[in-house]
């Protein structure tokens, strides 16, 4: 990921992390983000460190991590290295979760792809658009 400044903005790096501004106000409000630099006139600015911590915790609410479990994790981060131990059993947890999401999307995929495939058997052609159809 490239970050394009040190010093961004909350309108840029919401663009950077593909957050709203809305967002990262709510992450600092609710103790997932650090209390992020202000200027003298008070406008956030967020550097490296702030954008690659907004990236980690947007790849673990996609996957499934609830806002709870990340909070809990962020206030180990922030108690240091002695929680090292709690932090990797979190994701180790959480790792098990979505192993287990993934086999059930699988599984899903391969009933899919079966009846994909006997469609095609069958001799259906192409998935028409019911839109095109009715305009013929």
């Amino acid at each position: 990921m490239s970050i394009p400044s040190p010093n961004l903005t909350i309108r840029a790096c919401a663009e950077a992390t593909g957050v709203t501004p809305d967002t990262l106000r709510y992450y600092e409000k609710i103790g997932l983000l650090p209390r992020v630099p202000r200027e003298r006139n008070g406008h956030r600015r967020f550097g490296e460190e702030e954008v690659r911590w907004i990236t980690f915790l947007r790849r673990l609410h996609a996957t499934g991590m609830p806002i709870r479990h990340m909070q809990q994790y962020a206030r180990l981060v922030r108690r240091g290295e002695g929680t090292m131990g709690e932090r990797r059993a979190l994701l180790e947890r959480h790792r098990i979760e979505v192993r287990e999401r993934l086999t059930v999307l699988e599984e899903n995929l391969r009933m899919i792809e079966k009846k994909i495939a006997h469609y095609e058997s069958a001799g259906a052609g192409p998935a028409r658009s019911r839109a095109l159809e009715i305009g013929r």
